[in-house]
């Protein structure tokens, strides 16, 4: 049985849906020795959130983008934490709708994922900053 647990700095980006796979994968290049095993991706914040979707098509990244927008607008009246700006209570909401925490299987040291599947880092501030994750993955040692 083998653990890996690393803290990653995700680059900073602007609001939007964005693919992290390449750079939560490349952050942890000790996984390739795992055979099969779990591994969990962990947003440690309060205004992104992480999703799995659409990995070919940055259309689709767009349309969630206008989806939330819509379905949580900023400048609501009934906001109270108004401290940060219009962006950081809707961010907040983003966060919980969507959540903070992926659980992928693994297989041959790559988590398995579907042909069109890729992790998103989902930014719901307009400048958010960097961002950083927590990557556990435990399993057997690949043989």
């Amino acid at each position: 049985m083998m653990w890996i647990q690393k803290q990653l700095q995700l680059q900073a980006r602007p609001r939007g849906f964005h693919l992290v796979t390449r750079e939560i994968l490349e952050g942890v290049p000790e996984m390739h020795d795992m055979g099969t095993g779990m591994m969990q991706v962990f947003l440690l914040h309060t205004s992104a959130s992480l999703t799995l979707n659409e990995n070919a098509s940055p259309d689709v990244r767009r349309d969630f983008e206008s989806y939330f927008n819509k379905a949580v607008p900023e400048n609501e009246p009934y906001f109270e934490h108004t401290l940060e700006g219009p962006d950081d209570m809707p961010a907040h909401l983003k966060s919980s709708l969507m959540g903070v925490s992926l659980m992928l299987p693994v297989q041959k040291g790559r988590p398995v994922l579907g042909t069109w599947q890729g992790i998103y880092l989902c930014e719901h501030r307009d400048y958010g900053g960097s961002r950083r994750i927590c990557v556990t993955a435990w399993g057997e040692r690949a043989t």
